[in-house]
Formats: C-alpha cells, sequence, structure tokens
C-alpha cells in the first residue's frame, strides 16, 4: 500500500488502561499524529473519559461519532458498546462506528480496530497494545504487523493485567516491548521515520 503523509496510530487497553492511556496521552505533543483508541469500558463511560483526558492533554481527545476524521493532533476513542472501525478514502482517515456482535469477548473490540487498520492503513499504521486481560488484539496486532505497521506492545512490569500484550507478543505480532513510560516516544520516533 502506497504511503500516505499521515501517520495513524491504533492503541487498545483494557483492564489498568484508563490510567495507563492518561500517562500516555499526557507526553504526547499537540502536533501528535492522528490516534484511534479501544478502551474496554461501559457504555456511558466513555464520553466523560475522553473528556477527562481531553482536560489534562495538549492533544484533542473526544469520543468517537461515526465519520469522524482522524487528525493530527487528535485522538478518537471508541464510544462503549460500539466497535469503531479505520476507514480510507484517499489520503485521508476516518472512522466508523457501528453496533455488532462481540468479537473477542468485547464490543468495542481491539481486534476489529487492528484488523481495519490493516486493512485500510496498513505500512502507515502504528500498533499499540497496552495492559488487559485476555488476547482482544492479539491477532488484528499479527494482521497489523504483516501489512507493515509497525507494532509496541507495553512490558509486563508496568502492566497491570499482562495479559493482552502477552497474547500479542505470543502471536507474534509486535516488534518491539517497552515500559508505559516510554510508548510516546517510541511513537514520536515512529513518526519522525514516517
Amino acid at each position: 500500500m502506497a504511503k500516505t503523509t499521515e501517520m495513524v496510530v491504533c492503541v487498545g487497553a483494557s483492564t489498568g488502561g484508563t490510567e495507563a492511556l492518561r500517562v500516555m496521552l499526557e507526553q504526547l505533543p499537540a502536533n501528535s499524529p492522528g490516534m484511534v483508541i479501544v478502551q474496554h469500558m461501559p457504555e456511558k463511560f466513555t464520553a466523560a473519559f475522553a473528556r477527562r483526558l481531553n482536560s489534562l492533554c495538549d492533544v484533542e481527545i473526544k469520543e468517537a461519532v461515526n465519520g469522524d476524521p482522524v487528525l493530527r493532533g487528535h485522538v478518537l476513542i471508541a464510544p462503549g458498546d460500539q466497535h469503531m472501525m479505520l476507514e480510507r478514502q484517499g489520503a485521508r482517515y476516518h472512522v466508523t462506528v457501528r453496533t455488532g456482535p462481540l468479537v473477542s469477548r468485547h464490543r468495542p473490540s481491539v481486534d476489529v480496530l487492528f484488523r481495519s487498520a490493516a486493512r485500510s492503513a496498513g505500512g502507515n499504521a502504528a500498533g499499540v497494545i497496552m495492559t488487559g486481560m485476555g488476547d482482544d488484539g492479539a491477532r488484528g496486532m499479527l494482521e497489523m504487523h504483516q501489512a507493515g505497521a509497525f507494532t509496541l506492545a507495553q512490558d509486563e512490569a508496568t502492566s497491570v493485567v499482562f495479559g493482552m500484550p502477552k497474547e500479542a507478543i505470543a502471536h507474534g505480532g509486535v516488534d518491539r516491548v517497552v515500559p508505559l513510560d516510554q510508548i510516546a516516544r517510541e511513537i514520536l520516533a515512529i513518526d519522525r521515520r514516517q
């Protein structure tokens, strides 16, 4: 897939993720690459979570709405009980938000987001899997990796629960394993290499 000018970062997290995401997002400057996040969280909680993060961070953070563009300096968080997919139109990305069956026992599912990124962004994407229970995201991250995306996993020492990163590593889809406080730096380094 041809490179576009913009990189898009796809992030998945579950147990322990609300705090881990805050730590990572607070380290990002206002001109960071566009980011889409699936955090396992019930319906109605994600909007408040996004507002809280937005008040703490230099990037703009909001709960995703169907059709939202993925823009530099902006972060979209999947709404609880809705899947979020990355779509591409020309050189631009937007998200599709919709209901559907549980995938990997979750809605929103990290696998759904990561698989859509593998299809629509390929090597223009970076994948990050953070603290969480279970294996949601492991197969999708492998697909991203195979499509040319650079992939990161949070390390065991800084994860509240190492399930999701451990499964992604075991599936062979992770390029680098780093502690939580280095994830933002890695994302910015990947962006500079684009």
